[in-house]
């Protein structure tokens, strides 16, 4: 309650970026023909296959969460049942999510210089290696070396997938895209728990963690194959007063 009272706080000294995407539509409809704003289920439905920057951006945010949702619910069984203590395997938990957050801040802004592809496909390949990874080493040092490449991998992907929905979708309907851009992100975190545990039972933990791994570099390159570098647009300053 403390930490969402704050938030709301905070959020009355955010500066509307409203300014901004004005300036950027009329410098858009200035070089090229206006885009009219399609509806919620045109651009559903072109994420799903017929355009291609949403949908190799979407696919790729739906399997990163599916498996960020093996890592939240597999994980964590791996480590008790291999014998660590509770205080090591919450250190384990720890370290994928602290190297991810905190490496983002760098890997956000270093896509707006190399482009949004490359940190993507680098993001989605060493995520799927990681994952492998964990499979085939034992222990705890071993393991927090998997899970913080597998952090640097997802704070590869992560900031750089949002921002590309916003290259690619033009100002008057970015909402909406990054809309549905989420619904699929978001989607990914309840897939990948269901295949997650359907795998395990199945066939046990570490054939499910490579068999999303798999899938992990499988979308890594379809990003590689299907997503044109999106244009980073680099507008003026918004006069003020």
């Amino acid at each position: 309650m403390i930490i969402a009272l704050f938030g709301l706080l905070l959020s009355w000294f955010v500066r509307d970026t409203g300014d901004h995407v004005r300036l950027e539509t009329s410098q858009q409809t200035a070089r090229t023909a206006p885009d009219e704003r399609p509806p919620l289920s045109t651009i559903l439905r072109r994420s799903m296959w017929s355009d291609a920057g949403l949908f190799s951006l979407s696919q790729a945010g739906f399997i990163n969460n599916l498996n960020d949702g093996l890592a939240w619910g597999v994980f964590p069984l791996v480590f008790t049942a291999s014998g660590l203590t509770l205080r090591e395997t919450s250190i384990l938990a720890a370290i994928y999510p602290a190297t991810w957050s905190v490496c983002q801040l760098a890997t956000g802004p270093l896509s707006d210089r190399w482009g949004r592809t490359k940190p993507i496909v680098s993001g989605m390949l060493l995520q799927g290696l990681a994952l492998i990874a964990k499979t085939m080493v034992n222990g705890f040092e071993a393991w927090a070396i998997a899970l913080a490449a597998l952090g640097v991998g997802t704070a590869l992907v992560y900031p750089a997938l949002l921002a590309a929905v916003g290259d690619v979708a033009h100002p008057s309907w970015r909402g909406v895209a990054v809309g549905v851009y989420r619904l699929w992100r978001d989607l990914g975190y309840v897939a990948g728990a269901l295949l997650a545990g359907f795998l395990a039972d199945a066939f046990g933990i570490p054939f499910a963690i490579d068999v999303i791994g798999v899938i992990t570099m499988a979308s890594g390159i379809v990003v590689a194959v299907r997503l044109r570098e999106p244009t980073i647009r680099l507008t003026e300053p918004v006069p003020t007063g």
